[in-house]
């Protein structure tokens, strides 16, 4: 016969029992379920309802459009995610698979929005005929192009260089594929991922003005969100309508921020690598409210035994290549083959662009694109360097200090999405009024909104730095300029690796609106192959859009060829910590 204490029935049955952290959790819960419900509804109405109901310019229409917007983003930061996971993964675990891929995402982040979007609006569309929802997803798959490569890059700096001291660990506990990727490689990831996760929803607010009006022929459909109202205000030089655009972009990134991205934080500290306890933690209200929530738990209770057990599995892949010829495909014979076909496909990419420009333009012109391109590059360059000297150590000093990276992550989060465009009316005016050189004054202009990728990842790799590796320099009495060389920017590098080939390629995409600025009926230009590009689309002239795209992207895949991934190998083979 069982015995039962009162006590311990009455804590049994409290369990059970809502508390005022359920009724927050649950009033959080619906409320963002109605919002999304509210949302989405919308975008199954037929695309003549969007030109009953044009873009006002209203301030009070600013939260419909906010929500319309910030639910385009959280769908595309999603979509970026699985991408990541997928394309990261397989770009780091296959040498031949790398040889492509990684070129391929170079290509990818020096391609500008409006040319996928003048490829793909088309196809989204003739999903969904006569409905908003085929504009919303050309719209969505928009900013995944301006999110996704951020984190893909970041994701595969992580998985190369992985601590070999877990590595080997987790061979010697004989992890499977499936549990090695699960338990070791993707929490190792997090913190850097969590951070480029911020730059990328952030950065996505550059883009959200070009993504909200697409344009079918001649034709342009604009959607409700605030991208569309801040390239009315623009267009109407409704300089109040800007600021209250401003304040509106504020206020939901401060939402998010403490709803996602805080909580997210807090999470991903749990996975950092070290071997002694972090002085302070990051803090997060909803994580503390959630955690003392009671029904709340008990109904999420099935859904993290699923979710917890799963990446403890021992998958066995099903062997799909005989023993044979996976035999041969470990041979220097098999990489001859593979770099054949890849060179192959390569080459007869480059002829059918060269037959397609060749229609029209002489050899001439491409020379002189070139020349462009190498303009553009000298800019970037000198870009780099100064973002460089400032951004890294202002982040090593706020990835230290984890409360005061939590006081300036929205801030940051902010000027990341603060839409460089809007800066651009008041570099036109100061130049024209200084007489300044536009081939100089507008180049800062390229670096507004791709910098932040510089100073997020380089907070990241200070947040994720060891704590017993700083005890250690402490305890030695290491500091100054020798601390510098050989503790902490050995730590940070391969983070700002990371961010500054997501930098660098985003600042040749930026050129396209940078290097040719407008404001009213006064328009600035340099010289330059993002404005060569700018001017071709306008004209609507394609074999010369196809050839500064072509040159942009031999210049981006070049320099980071050069450059940045030597210094990729560099940091995975010399300054892991092992």
């Amino acid at each position: 016969m069982t015995m039962h204490h009162p006590a311990l029935e009455a804590g049994r049955r409290r369990r059970y029992v809502p508390n005022l952290w359920d009724a927050l959790a649950f009033g959080l819960l619906f409320g963002t379920l109605i919002l999304v419900i509210q949302g989405g509804r919308e975008t199954l109405a037929p695309i003549s309802a969007l030109d009953q109901a044009p873009i006002s310019l209203d301030p009070a229409m600013l939260p419909e459009y906010a929500l319309r917007t910030t639910m385009r983003m959280l769908a595309a930061i999603v979509a970026s995610l699985a991408f990541t996971f997928a394309y990261g993964a397989l770009a780091a675990k296959s040498r031949r698979a790398e040889m492509v891929l990684i070129s391929l995402l170079d290509i990818l982040q020096s391609v500008p929005v409006l040319g996928f979007l003048s490829f793909t609006v088309v196809g989204f569309m003739a999903l969904f005929p006569g409905r908003v929802l085929g504009v919303e997803l050309a719209a969505i798959f928009a900013i995944f192009t301006s999110q996704a490569w951020n984190m893909t890059f970041s994701f595969y700096q992580s998985l190369k260089t992985v601590p070999a001291d877990l590595d080997e660990a987790s061979r010697s506990f004989r992890l499977s594929g499936w549990q090695r990727f699960w338990r070791l490689e993707v929490p190792y990831a997090m913190p850097g991922l969590v951070w480029n996760t911020m730059m990328s929803m952030s950065g996505g607010w550059f883009f959200v003005v070009a993504s909200e009006a697409i344009s079918v022929g001649n034709t342009t459909i604009t959607l409700p969100g605030i991208g569309s109202y801040v390239a009315l205000a623009i267009g109407q030089q409704n300089l109040a309508a800007v600021g209250w655009a401003v304040i509106a972009m504020l206020i939901v990134i401060l939402i998010y921020d403490q709803l996602l991205f805080r909580p997210l934080v807090a999470w991903g500290d749990k996975f950092r690598v070290e071997q002694s306890a972090s002085g302070t933690a990051p803090h997060s209200w909803l994580l503390v409210a959630l955690r003392r929530t009671r029904l709340f738990q008990v109904l999420l209770a099935p859904y993290k035994v699923v979710f917890g057990a799963l990446p403890r599995r021992r998958f066995s892949l099903p062997v799909i290549i005989p023993g044979e010829l996976s035999a041969f495909s470990a041979t220097r014979w098999a990489d001859r083959l593979w770099f054949g076909l890849v060179l192959g496909a390569a080459v007869y990419a480059i002829w059918l662009i060269a037959g397609f420009i060749a229609t029209e333009l002489a050899w001439a012109e491409v020379g002189e694109v070139v020349w462009l391109g190498v303009l553009t590059m000298l800019r970037v360059i000198v870009l780099m360097t100064l973002a460089t000297l400032i951004w890294v150590p202002v982040g090593v000093w706020i990835g230290l200090r984890p409360r005061v990276a939590e006081r300036v992550q929205p801030l940051a989060q902010f000027l990341a999405a603060f839409p460089a465009n809007i800066v651009f009316p008041l570099a036109v005016v100061a130049i024209v009024k200084f007489d300044l050189n536009p081939n100089i004054w507008l180049s800062p202009l390229m670096v507004l909104g791709t910098q932040w990728y510089i100073l997020f990842n380089v907070i990241a790799g200070a947040s994720a730095f060891p704590n017993d590796l700083k005890e250690a320099a402490a305890t030695f009495r290491i500091r100054g300029w020798y601390w510098w060389r050989k503790v902490i920017l050995p730590g940070i590098f391969p983070y700002y690796i990371t961010g500054a080939i997501t930098a660098s390629g985003g600042s040749w995409n930026a050129s396209i609106v940078a290097e040719v600025a407008n404001w009213g009926g006064t328009t600035l230009r340099a010289h330059g192959l993002g404005a060569y590009i700018a001017e071709a689309t306008a004209a609507g002239d394609y074999p010369r859009i196809v050839l500064g795209i072509a040159v942009m992207s031999l210049f981006v895949i070049l320099f980071n060829r050069l450059v940045w991934r030597p210094l990729y190998a560099f940091s995975a083979n010399r300054l892991r910590l092992n």
